[in-house]
């Protein structure tokens, strides 16, 4: 095994956020790095009981950090999997960059089913990131990053779009285009809002969205782009790229987490109570301590009789 868990990070702190956003990071927080040994990591992603699952893309596998502190390969041969998602039944949702298609897989068996292989016949350019709203519905970004793995050269479609997968899996639709490299998204657990980041277009904008799954009035949320994001409660949005950088909902930027990476690529809220700040970055994971909580449960359809795998 590849993986090396770092277990000084058990109470070592690397830096402290006593004096930096306050009303966000729980008092004398520190960053902690729970893990390192991975070649990039990416995807956090928030299960029922606070586990969260990453990927390290080159190295095609899916990690789950448990809420005991446990890190173990939840999956090999993971299609290349960047961004995550739990599903509203418990399912984990994965960009399967190998093929360009979109992958739901049973926590239990580990079973895959595509949901997406392409859009009008053709091959998507790379699914990166994604998000599920209370219907069950699938939003996911589709930019085209050129990957070693892929025989193909070229895009097979112009534009690098969002997408949305009806609840039923039966209609793929483009939802939102005139992007440079759509990259994270996020919505809010109303189901009303969606967050969607244009990396290299440096912005990052905020759409409403319809009951069919539609989205309309575009705005610029924040001249900034980001490779993934997260909300917590109280609606603050989260950009990764150098460091954690946070908006409030007026999309007034409130500070920056400055993490000792070359590159942030991803964050989520974890933990039993949501109150743990997820962020994955070259290398490692980080965690960080904090007084808001992700905003996930709000939107799920808990299963009180579903137990993570290794419970049962």
């Amino acid at each position: 095994m590849r993986i090396t868990t770092l277990l000084v990070a058990l109470g070592l702190p690397l830096f402290s956020f006593a004096q930096s956003l306050p009303k966000l990071i729980a008092k004398n927080a520190t960053l902690k790095q729970i893990a390192i040994g991975y070649k990039f990591t990416e995807g956090p992603a928030v299960d029922f009981a606070g586990n969260v699952y990453f990927t390290d893309q080159p190295n095609d596998q899916i990690l789950r950090w448990s809420t005991r502190g446990k890190i173990e390969v939840f999956m090999e041969n993971a299609g290349r999997a960047n961004g995550l998602y739990v599903d509203n039944e418990g399912n984990l949702l994965a960009c399967a960059d190998e093929k360009n298609e979109l992958w739901k897989i049973n926590p239990t068996d580990k079973k895959v089913e595509v949901l997406v292989k392409s859009f009008e016949d053709k091959k998507l350019n790379g699914p990166n990131d994604l998000w599920v709203d209370p219907k069950g519905g699938i939003y996911f970004t589709d930019p085209f990053y050129k990957r070693p793995y892929w025989k193909r050269t070229e895009k097979e479609i112009s534009q690098e779009n969002v997408y949305y997968l009806t609840p039923d899996y039966q209609s793929l639709k483009v939802v939102a285009t005139d992007f440079i490299r759509p990259n994270g998204i996020i919505g809010t657990a109303d189901g009303k809002k969606l967050y969607v980041a244009d990396i290299n277009g440096e912005k990052t904008y905020v759409f409403s969205i319809q009951p069919d799954g539609s989205l309309s009035d575009r705005k610029v949320f924040a001249e900034m782009g980001s490779d993934g994001m997260t909300l917590d409660h109280k609606g603050n949005l989260y950009l990764t790229g150098r460091g954690v950088t946070v908006f409030n909902k007026k999309g007034k930027k409130i500070g920056t987490i400055k993490i000792p990476q070359n590159w942030t690529a991803n964050v989520t809220f974890g933990g039993p109570n949501l109150r743990t700040l997820f962020i994955t970055a070259m290398q490692s994971v980080y965690t960080l301590d904090m007084k808001v909580r992700g905003t996930r449960w709000k939107s799920r359809k808990i299963r009180k009789d579903m137990k993570p795998p290794w419970e049962e």
